[in-house]
């Protein structure tokens, strides 16, 4: 978009340690264009050029870099408004119809909590690649304990963020995405490892619950169902043989199942067959509505089912057996020490982790663990699911060890003609 204004040069001055360029644009505010005065950092002093009066040729050169597009009328002024302004009118709005709701959620928080008080004010056609890695370095920085998968999410945001205004033509043809070439710290921490659980025990789990939160987590173990699925599950997608994946429910949000490939039936064995149909007798037969449904008729929130029958169940005492809940109310003479017999909990995607590491100590091929769990790529079920146990790895060395004699043998084959080689 061309504009008329005459071309400036700007005026550079330290201050706060910064070599300052101060300049005229038109700034975006309330849906008109006004010209205002604005500062850019350009540079920091260096000791060198602590007492100069007038900046050294490179920052007189960036400043004029700064400026060419402001000086050309080339640049469009919608690119003057802030990151805070483009993401809050733009960004978010655009992203309510087309992606999920706790995705969506996600991406909210991350930009409140890190992204937000670090450049919401900045404009998009000021935020340069020197800026946004400011702004990874500063989060690491403030926030050391951070993994390096939490640092890729936020990278990766602030990144669609700016494809958005790219594709829109709010920057420079020649700025591109600055996003694209932030590095994530090398010393970021890798955090922990997610847990899968082992079947025994899923059964002792199963053999602790009260119901329906047994036959909940029977469906996460045996099915490999994510929770947001159990939520959304009704009596008429269970035939008996199969669970069908019709839709989701997340924090009261109803919509589709995360992808096609999650729509596929389940098959459902034996085990987890008789405790469904326990569970049906129980709540009367019915034949529709919410398969696990609250006093109201809807579907349970399964938080409540969490704080009110399974962390009581897991979490004893070893010595009463009383939940630790009810052990600090009692005023009992002892203090209250865990039953490490009973397992921890990991959250109800450890039981889908669970299945697929079950199947995998089992000898299941990862195409057909993949397809069980409905996922997309198989990639992802071999990074993030499959987790092998210390039994496997303990089998797999003694593999090795049994193999070590025949490899040797064959090894010494091929070399000890050349080493028995007699000199001339």
């Amino acid at each position: 978009m061309k504009r008329n204004t005459k071309r400036q040069g700007g005026y550079i001055y330290p201050r706060a340690g910064w070599w300052v360029l101060r300049y005229r644009d038109d700034v975006l505010e309330g849906g008109e264009l006004i010209r205002k005065q604005l500062a850019k950092q350009l540079a920091q002093i260096k000791p060198e050029h602590a007492r100069l009066k007038r900046p050294p040729a490179d920052v007189e050169d960036m400043a004029e870099a700064f400026l060419r597009p402001l000086n050309s009328g080339e640049t469009n002024p919608q690119s003057t408004q802030s990151i805070g302004q483009f993401v809050e009118n733009y960004f978010f709005p655009r992203l309510e119809h087309e992606i999920r709701e706790c995705t969506l959620a996600g991406y909210r928080g991350r930009w409140r909590s890190q992204l937000k008080p670090r450049c919401e004010n900045e404009t998009l056609r000021a935020f340069n690649v020197l800026a946004a890695q400011g702004v990874l370095d500063s989060i690491h920085r403030q926030n050391p304990e951070m993994t390096r998968s939490t640092l890729v999410h936020l990278r990766n945001l602030l990144s669609l963020v700016f494809d958005d205004a790219e594709r829109l033509g709010l920057l420079d043809k020649s700025q591109g995405n600055p996003v694209r070439l932030v590095r994530i710290p090398k010393r970021a921490p890798k955090g922990k490892d997610t847990y899968a659980y082992s079947l025994r025990e899923l059964e002792t789990i199963l053999a602790v619950l009260p119901e329906p939160a047994a036959t909940i987590c029977a469906v996460g173990g045996y099915a490999g169902l994510r929770r947001s699925e159990i939520r959304g599950l009704r009596w008429e997608d269970y035939d008996g043989q199969r669970i069908s994946i019709n839709r989701s429910i997340w924090e009261g949000f109803i919509s589709e199942p995360k992808s096609e490939k999650s729509k596929a039936a389940v098959p459902v064995i034996p085990r987890l067959r008789t405790m469904l149909e326990a569970h049906r007798l129980a709540c009367g037969n019915p034949k529709t509505g919410p398969m696990f449904a609250n006093s109201a008729g809807k579907p349970e929130n399964l938080n409540n089912v969490l704080n009110r029958a399974i962390l009581p169940a897991l979490n004893r005492c070893r010595v009463c057996r009383k939940p630790k809940a009810e052990h600090v109310l009692a005023h009992v003479s002892h203090e209250f020490l865990r039953d490490d017999n009973l397992p921890t909990w990991h959250g109800f995607h450890a039981f889908r982790r669970g299945l697929a590491t079950s199947l995998y100590d089992l000898g299941v091929d990862d195409f057909m663990i993949q397809q069980i769990l409905r996922q997309a790529h198989v990639e992802t079920t071999r990074r993030h699911y499959i987790k092998p146990l210390p039994a496997q790895s303990v089998a797999a060395m003694a593999k090795l060890e049994a193999g070590l004699p025949e490899l040797c043998a064959d090894r010494a084959l091929v070399q000890m003609p050349a080493a028995n080689k007699l000199p001339a």
